[in-house]
């Protein structure tokens, strides 16, 4: 008989695992990213009136 065994490495078997407590970087919440977007658009607006 034919020996059909599978060899799988021992561990996680090609799993990965992230950290979900990651604290590195800069953290923003998604209404002030819209808040600075808001800020830089009022900006140029009136940069284009003043300078007109």
């Amino acid at each position: 008989m034919a020996d059909n065994k599978v060899n799988m490495p021992s561990g996680f078997g090609g799993l990965t695992r992230f950290s979900d407590e990651y604290s590195g970087g800069l953290h923003l919440k998604p209404t002030h990213v819209i808040g600075f977007i808001i800020l830089v658009i009022l900006f140029r607006v009136l940069l284009g009136v003043v300078y007109a």
